[in-house]
């Protein structure tokens, strides 16, 4: 063993804590039941089982929030979350992170890394441990988690392993929320809802961007929030396109709108919503937006049920809009998949599940959407809210005014 791998402590390999790596024991901050943990392991190893692999690799950290419980911010520095078909897994990560590793997953087994040294060199040491010779591993290709350099040296570290692009396998296992999720998104709502109502507030001719979202942002904490995966987006509507810029020094003038969008978070849960607030008497156009923006948010929940296609979901959106506003929407999407995210995105660390045009993504009970309801004419306006597909059919999780919403 050399100085850079270090399997649960510099003075040599040692298991994890008693009894974790049977129960699955994750650490005291642990999001839910450890034995959740358990039974999300035990369906991505079946997964892998019935795809002929021999470990996944996984660098996003959402999938070692997850699988262990893992919730840092050291996921900046390449973390890798090895999981063999039987045993501990094990994670690859920057020395510093030991404690934390300890202290919120004293299941896993720990291969580090010191500052300056080859990452991949440790986690291809971790891998060989694992995998036997032709073996296959599933990686995550589309996660931006896993710089290509570091995947390029694995793979020419481990030149008879074969590599499986599995990228989507652990987001589809994620889509659906146990109630134990549901009950954080539902806490991460309340958040967001208190947060929209006090940058409400906040918000008046003359006042800052900048002022609506230090109250906005200062609410979140004081309510119990996490930091979420985006800091509040509030912006004038004059730069509603620049879909994410934040907040400046620019005040708002009388008749000027300002969209708000944010999201709290808790247990790395999030609910995201936005609104459009006018100071004073709203310019041309904005309230038949607004009422377009809305019909669209009600027929795009009234078809987001059990057994839709994501696609039609747009239809129902598309339509309602086009007959309140008089012009069809052009829209990438209207909502997308959200849950568990990680600094820079609330939407789960892969590409963006959306709500869009011939979509073919089938709706299930459990998941969590984002519907966003955005309009460009004859103004531009956004009303969105979270939404819980249930048995019956879906319901708004997050809650402040929908109608046209004007401050002083």
């Amino acid at each position: 063993m050399t100085a850079d791998l270090l399997l649960a402590g510099a003075e040599g390999p040692r298991p994890p804590a008693p009894g974790a790596a049977d129960s699955g024991t994750a650490g005291a901050h642990a999001a839910v039941p450890a034995a959740e943990y358990q039974r999300r392991i035990a369906r991505l190893r079946a997964a892998m089982r019935r795809r002929g692999l021999s470990a996944l690799a996984l660098a996003a950290p959402e999938n070692a929030h997850y699988l262990l419980g893992l919730d840092h911010l050291g996921h900046f520095a390449f973390t890798l979350l090895i999981l063999p078909p039987g045993g501990p897994p094990v994670l690859v990560a920057r020395r510093m992170e030991r404690p934390t590793l300890r202290a919120q997953v004293p299941q896993a087994r720990q291969a580090l890394y010191g500052d300056g040294r080859d990452a991949a060199a440790v986690a291809a040491r971790a891998l060989r441990e694992t995998v036997p010779e032709g073996g296959a591993v599933g990686v995550e290709e589309q996660s931006m988690a896993f710089p290509p350099a570091v995947l390029d040296r694995l793979r020419a570290a481990l030149p008879d392993v074969r590599w499986v692009d599995c990228s989507a396998l652990p987001a589809r296992l994620r889509a659906v929320k146990s109630p134990a999720e549901t009950a954080l998104v539902r806490r991460a709502a309340a958040l967001s809802s208190a947060a929209l109502r006090a940058a409400a507030d906040a918000c008046g001719t003359g006042v800052s961007e900048r002022a609506v979202a230090a109250r906005a942002h200062a609410a979140l904490t004081e309510a119990g929030s996490a930091q979420p995966g985006f800091a509040p987006l509030i912006r004038s509507t004059a730069r509603l396109d620049q879909e994410h810029v934040t907040w400046s020094e620019h005040r708002l003038g009388a008749g000027e709108g300002l969209f708000v969008e944010l999201s709290g978070c808790v247990h790395r849960y999030h609910a995201p919503m936005s609104r459009t607030l006018y100071c004073g008497r709203p310019g041309p156009g904005a309230a038949d937006a607004a009422a377009a923006a809305l019909a669209g948010l009600d027929a795009a929940r009234a078809a987001l049920a059990p057994g839709a296609r994501t696609g039609e979901v747009y239809a129902a959106w598309a339509a309602a809009v086009a007959a309140r506003s008089g012009r069809r929407p052009r829209r990438h999407h209207c909502g997308y998949l959200t849950g568990a995210g990680f600094p820079p995105s609330w939407v789960g660390g892969g590409p963006v599940a959306g709500i869009r045009a011939g979509g073919r993504t089938r709706v299930r009970a459990g998941m969590v959407f984002h519907l966003m309801s955005w309009v460009t004419w004859p103004a531009g306006h956004v009303v969105s809210d979270t939404a819980l597909v249930t048995p019956q059919g879906s319901t708004l999780l997050t809650d402040a005014p929908r109608d046209l919403i004007v401050v002083p």
